[in-house]
């Protein structure tokens, strides 16, 4: 589902803060780039400083899980809260409406940084497959899922999702009207093609440790609470959305005759 909002045309703003919130915005946006690219050198173990299950202080099997699950909350609330409407109202507030879409998008890649740099990996093999045939599928499914998401976020609204957009315009002078409905092809397969892709990369992997499989469990879970409670903000913004909720599937498609 694409949230499009469209502006009016005004006149082109040359302040300086103006000019700073686009230089803001676009840093924002390349922190969020780096996290990503981390983030999937990090599941994919090559071997940065820390990753999914190498680096990181030595400590019990449960004193690693309540740490991570910990460092996976952190991420979890600070992503949900600062996305309810509840939240955008007050923080508007103390926030522009032009940068508030950069700040969580820098809010969030702090608190995954945050994270992956204090990770403890849990070693203990899952599952491992070492036909290297095999092994070539899984890293291909593992790439398939990061490349869906990008793919994703451009179906909608790239630039609009990681408040590039905002920023722009207010430099010309455009106000932003209120949010339209919209449904690229993939959004009316299924209500949220990119989470799907975020689900195929957490578990494909050749060897899946009790770390990875704890990453790949909790972030999946949030993706299952994150997207109820996105929707519940969406059917109250926008009077399509409840009839495109019943009739669209949420993540996997169905299949039908």
């Amino acid at each position: 589902m694409a949230v499009i909002a469209r502006p009016d045309a005004a006149r082109t703003r040359h302040s300086a803060g103006a000019f700073f919130s686009v230089g803001y915005a676009a840093a924002c946006y390349l922190a969020f780039v780096g996290v990503i690219v981390w983030t999937m050198a990090f599941l994919a173990d090559i071997r940065v400083s820390r990753t999914v299950d190498h680096g990181g202080p030595h400590t019990s099997t449960w004193t690693a899980v309540v740490v991570d699950a910990a460092l996976l909350a952190v991420f979890a609330v600070q992503h949900s809260v600062m996305a309810r409407p509840a939240f955008k109202r007050r923080w508007l507030s103390v926030v522009p409406g032009h940068v508030e879409r950069s700040t969580y998008v820098l809010a969030a890649s702090a608190t995954l940084a945050l994270a992956l740099s204090l990770w403890h990996p849990v070693t203990t093999v899952v599952w491992h497959v070492s036909a290297p045939g095999a092994q070539v599928v899984v890293w291909s499914l593992y790439a398939a899922g990061w490349a869906w998401v990008l793919a994703m976020s451009f179906a909608i609204d790239h630039l609009d999702l990681f408040g590039l957009r905002q920023v722009t315009a207010h430099l010309r002078g455009l106000a932003e009207t209120a949010p339209s409905f919209a449904l690229p092809l993939p959004y009316r397969v299924v209500r949220h093609p990119m989470m799907l892709g975020f689900l195929v990369a957490f578990v494909a992997t050749p060897t899946m440790t009790v770390g990875h499989l704890l990453f790949a469990a909790l972030g999946g879970a949030y993706i299952l609470l994150g997207v109820r409670l996105e929707e519940r903000g969406l059917a109250e913004e926008l009077p399509e959305y409840a009839d495109y909720a019943a009739t669209t599937p949420r993540l996997f498609p169905r299949l039908r005759r």
